[in-house]
């Protein structure tokens, strides 16, 4: 097993030492905008041969994103260039003779598939279709392709598909008709279309007959908007298409009951494979001998949080079990070994996201690589291929062998950009929470670190609340950025986070305003006794989504605590929030019910009922986009302030969601951040 020290001082890619040249400089939103990033990795079936697309950015903020072949065969192989042509490269996939690559690209004025030789000549599009294909997945012998269409169920054919798009946008009428929820979902009105697959016989150059296996279903497949085509799969003999899909009804925005189910590829009806289980199902995954069906199961209907199990269906006997019962992690990725008796996956483990192999048939589960954020791209017959990502690494690929040993980078896609950054230095660290429980954080000295200074704090808070702040690096809510502006950063993962037990992570529904931020109090006195550089009374609060509503509760319940609070997001009333969220299985798992059923708990940690204590200075946060937690929160949380005459500021985005994902936007939202807190702190 790969066992990391716990204390890291490495910068720029992780391939410098502590001792760094008097040329390096703070690391800058502008820098985290400007970072190349790497995506849409493969590797071919005899695992000799890597591609990948890298999205890069030149000095004028311009991007352009090309794939990128590497032989990992040859130790001393270098990267070679496969495509030069404008537009973005994604979802790359070997054919199984290893001879080419399929990707998704829009070179024709619509998202369709293309089939490259790897032996030379340029891509040849195989699409020609009037829908933008969003997605695919190749059956085992790469006859067959899988499709990810938005449609009308009600649609025969894409055509008619295309004509009602048309008719929505000459209408001069703009009301939105319903009649059951959702009516909206993240950041997008419903518009009654519905992700729908389609399978279509492939012959490398052309493909035809598009079927719609899902016709007529009222159903997400795969569903929105945060799942992908690792929903879907062939089964191995290529005869039916196996996809994670909630049953229609009119109970979507409170129930979490995620079904698997089987369709032929020709059509025709589908088969619930789970309908025992009322909770969430997903991720359906095949032996390559079909002998096996792997999946992740929660047991815990209406909640979201749940731990994953890992189910495992023997398609011969059809017989069913729990793979590693006993194992208290939530992984979140399955891929079979070669030889289907080993599952390689990915779980939050204490502030990492690790690599574990686990043992089918005995449910032995044995650790492989714990350093960092990592996700899987493949395994071969001796190493696995993944991504990792670190406080000090915004992303690259390595490979390392089964046994956790001869850790080997593939990529250093920022090296240039990152060799005159100084990143600060981190470490985990542990304290006695609530109940004298253990409770882990992270703390990050100013990249400008001097001994026997002290520094300012920024006391990040994560967002879920079932999240972690942990080793990894962030688009959004980046560390090193606090550290980059001479703060010194420390984040807790209270009770209520992910990667150490559901247990742990359970404690928080029903007690959001209770055990965390005892933790968050305890917190903030460990750590700065067991780090003095760190000044307990010169410090600024900030956090979005469940963060946000923290910020809240913090003004209401610890009102001596900080210098200033920054509510990203934040809910501010529990009562209007339950009305006009989306996904009522939340916040009703949350809060044990409806807020009639438990209107004593909604009101018991309602921000609101408190405000008589607020007094800290707030800068408040919001989308107008966001319908997770719709902006009135905000405004809501604003208005009081200002009556109340509390120093406050507001940031409203017209054009953003629960997140800020235009990068001209951060650099307006960390530029206000940063403002608002240097305002409040001192830097001595």
């Amino acid at each position: 097993m790969k066992t990391s020290s716990i204390f890291i001082a490495l910068a720029a890619a992780g391939m410098m030492s502590s001792a760094v040249a008097a040329d390096q400089r703070a690391f800058t939103v502008q820098d985290l905008s400007n970072l190349n990033k790497l995506h849409s990795a493969a590797v071919s079936n005899d695992g000799n041969t890597l591609v990948y697309a890298v999205k890069l950015i030149d000095a004028d903020g311009k991007a352009s994103s090309d794939l990128y072949q590497l032989d990992l065969s040859d130790k001393n192989a270098k990267p070679k260039q496969l495509t030069s042509v404008k537009g973005t490269e994604h979802d790359v996939k070997f054919a199984p003779d290893d001879k080419s690559i399929y990707f998704l690209a829009n070179r024709t004025g619509s998202s369709q598939l293309f089939n490259m030789s790897l032996t030379g000549g340029e891509a040849q599009v195989i699409s020609d279709l009037p829908l933008d294909i969003q997605g695919y997945v190749l059956s085992a012998d790469g006859k067959q392709v899988a499709l990810n269409m938005r449609v009308f169920p009600e649609c025969k054919d894409l055509a008619c598909t295309v004509e009602k798009k048309q008719q929505v946008a000459d209408a001069k009428t703009t009301g939105r008709e319903y009649k059951q929820l959702m009516v909206r979902h993240w950041d997008t009105w419903e518009d009654h279309a519905r992700n729908h697959i389609f399978v279509a016989s492939l012959n490398g150059t052309t493909i035809k007959d598009a079927v719609n296996v899902t016709q007529g279903r009222d159903t997400e497949t795969p569903p929105k908007p945060f799942s992908g085509m690792e929903e879907v799969t062939f089964t191995p003999d290529g005869k039916h298409i196996v996809y994670t899909a909630k049953a229609p009804s009119n109970t979507q925005a409170w129930t979490t009951n995620y079904d698997l189910w089987q369709v032929p590829v020709t059509g025709g009806e589908a088969v619930n494979l789970t309908e025992a289980n009322k909770a969430w199902d997903a991720h359906p995954t095949f032996s390559a001998d079909g002998r096996y069906l792997a999946y992740l199961a929660m047991s815990k209907p209406g909640f979201e949080a749940d731990r994953f199990r890992i189910m495992l269906r023997d398609n011969v006997t059809g017989q069913e079990k729990e793979v590693a019962p006993l194992w208290d992690r939530s992984p979140h990725s399955l891929m079979f070994s070669k030889d289907g008796r080993k599952l390689y996956v990915t779980a939050q483990d204490v502030g990492q996201v690790s690599i574990f192999e686990v043992n089918t048939q005995f449910g032995d589960v044995r650790p492989i690589y714990n350093d960092g954020s990592n996700s899987l791209i493949a395994a071969t017959e001796d190493k696995l291929i993944f991504n990792k990502r670190s406080l000090v690494e915004p992303g690259d690929l390595y490979t390392v062998n089964h046994e956790g040993e001869h850790l080997t980078r593939l990529t250093q896609v920022n090296q240039d950009k990152l060799s005159k950054i100084k990143f600060g230095e981190f470490e985990q660290f542990s304290f006695k929470g609530w109940n004298d429980e253990k409770v882990h954080g992270y703390w990050i000295k100013p990249y400008n670190y001097e001994e026997g200074k002290k520094y300012p704090i920024a006391y990040l808070v994560h967002g879920g609340p079932q999240g972690s702040f942990g080793n990894s690096f962030s688009g959004r809510w980046n560390a090193q950025l606090w550290s980059g502006a001479g703060y010194g950063v420390v984040m807790v993962d209270f009770h209520g986070s992910t990667g150490y037990g559901q247990a742990f992570t359970d404690s928080i529904s029903e007690d959001w305003g209770g055990k965390p931020l005892v933790d968050l109090q305890k917190g903030m006195d460990a750590v700065t006794k067991q780090q003095p550089w760190l000044d307990a009374n010169n410090a600024c609060a900030l956090g979005g989504s469940y963060g946000g509503y923290m910020m809240n509760w913090i003004q209401g319940n610890w009102n001596d605590g900080f210098k200033c609070l920054i509510n990203h997001a934040g809910l501010f009333d529990l009562r209007s929030m339950y009305y006009v969220t989306e996904e009522l299985w939340f916040i009703e798992h949350e809060f044990g019910g409806t807020y009639e059923q438990k209107k004593d708990l909604y009101e018991k940690f309602n921000p609101v009922n408190y405000v008589e204590n607020w007094q800290t200075p707030m800068l408040v946060i919001h989308g107008e986009k966001d319908f997770r937690v719709p902006y009135g929160q905000g405004l809501g949380a604003f208005t009081y302030m200002q009556r109340k005459g509390i120093p406050s500021e507001l940031l409203m985005f017209p054009d953003e969601n629960h997140w800020i994902l235009n990068q001209d936007n951060l650099g307006q939202w960390y530029e206000n951040v940063f403002r608002w807190m240097d305002k409040w702190t001192e830097k001595k």
